[in-house]
């Protein structure tokens, strides 16, 4: 009789003890490594430290959706160049030094992966900076160690425009045959070198291939693609081929997937094309209004959303790069990157900040173990944290 029972008795302690995925999910250490907030309130004037009804990230929405890291974009266009740059930059590093001395029990600037842990006991969200686009930095050296004092933990060695020192992933396929260099220069290597000493990792989305390559040839330390996707399943330039995917994995680095639906999804782009047509006269109105492209198309999105949503593809897209990447390269190699605030359009069900659980549900369903969760979520990302800074 005794036999009988041990197999009832163990299934009930079994289903006792068993865990939610969202209770999976709020135990592990989340830390997403690209959001664009910092862009949008210097024109919209938010205050993300209190619940918002637009957008895609604020602190109240972090809390619910478990992230215990954010890494801020801090970005501007190519129209911004020497003289102008590195202000912008600079003044956006100021709209992050604001929030968080207006949520100080809240939020707190981090520079290693031994305060990220710290902030997380603490309770607070731990936010680092990541520059995006090496057009801020104005050629300048010592505009590196500035931005790397003020706390920036990545650069992103280009966006879509070129340096004089490395070339774009948009350059290199649309103005290959034009351009005065291809890759790194020797400044662009000793640019990278440089970054390696300071412990600020080098970021290749948004690189061209040829940039690419010669970065993993130069760096000695792990290096990070901070938004980007699986050519394979979406061609978009600014996804990355296998080969990329595999010398990335070779160099230690990691890949954060990014929710941006015209990376996810390859059938996105000419829907959108059609959808931003149709409405191309109030999208003039509101490009206008923000005088930028990615914040009018963000608002028009909003404004038909009921309409906008009937083209964003399903969240099992997401899923999909995620699971394309670690069965290529494994998963100590895959992390989170959303694009957050930076992008008009994300998978189903990707709303804000506050959705990432729902993540680590589709992740469980696929057959992902708590362990391989936790390293997607944020054990990679600190692991490559730790290897560029040393603590």
């Amino acid at each position: 009789m005794k036999k009988l029972l041990l197999p009832f008795i163990l299934l009930l302690i079994t289903k006792a003890y068993a865990q939610t995925p969202n209770q999976i999910h709020q135990k592990a250490i989340l830390v997403d490594t690209h959001n664009d907030i910092l862009s949008n309130i210097l024109i919209t004037k938010q205050d993300v430290g209190k619940l918002q009804s637009s957008g895609n990230f604020d602190l109240v929405r972090a809390k619910q959706g478990g992230l215990d890291g954010q890494i801020f974009s801090i970005w501007c266009g190519e129209e911004y160049g020497k003289g102008t740059a590195y202000a912008f930059a600079n003044r956006e590093i100021d709209s992050l030094y604001a929030l968080i001395a207006r949520n100080p029990d809240k939020i707190t600037l981090v520079h290693n992966s031994k305060e990220l842990l710290a902030a997380v006991k603490q309770q607070k969200m731990a936010a680092m900076i990541g520059v995006e686009g090496g057009h801020m930095i104005e050629d300048r050296i010592d505009y590196i160690d500035s931005l790397a004092k003020r706390g920036m933990n990545y650069l992103t060695l280009t966006w879509n425009n070129s340096t004089s020192w490395a070339t774009s992933a948009r350059d290199e396929v649309t103005k290959k045959d034009s351009l005065k260099h291809l890759g790194l220069t020797d400044y662009g290597k000793q640019i990278v070198r440089h970054l390696n000493e300071l412990g600020v990792m080098v970021d290749v989305s948004h690189v061209g291939e040829q940039t690419f390559y010669d970065v993993i040839a130069t760096s000695t330390k792990p290096v990070i693609a901070s938004h980007s996707c699986a050519y394979s399943l979406d061609p978009s330039r600014r996804n990355m081929k296998d080969a990329q995917l595999k010398a990335l994995a070779k160099n230690g680095g990691v890949v954060f997937v990014n929710f941006y639906s015209g990376f996810v999804d390859s059938t996105y782009t000419p829907k959108v094309a059609a959808f931003l047509h149709q409405h191309k006269a109030e999208l003039d109105s509101l490009t206008k209004i923000y005088h930028e492209g990615d914040l009018a198309n963000i608002r028009l999105n909003a404004i038909y959303k009921s309409e906008s949503d009937k083209i964003r593809p399903p969240l099992s897209m997401l899923i999909k790069h995620i699971d394309y990447i670690v069965k290529l390269i494994g998963v100590d190699h895959v992390g989170i990157g959303s694009d957050f605030d930076g992008a008009e359009s994300y998978p189903l069900g990707m709303d804000s900040v506050s959705d990432y659980p729902k993540i680590t549900e589709e992740l469980l369903k696929s057959g992902y173990s708590e362990k391989d969760i936790d390293k997607i979520l944020g054990g990679n990302f600190l692991r490559v944290f730790k290897a560029n800074t040393g603590k």
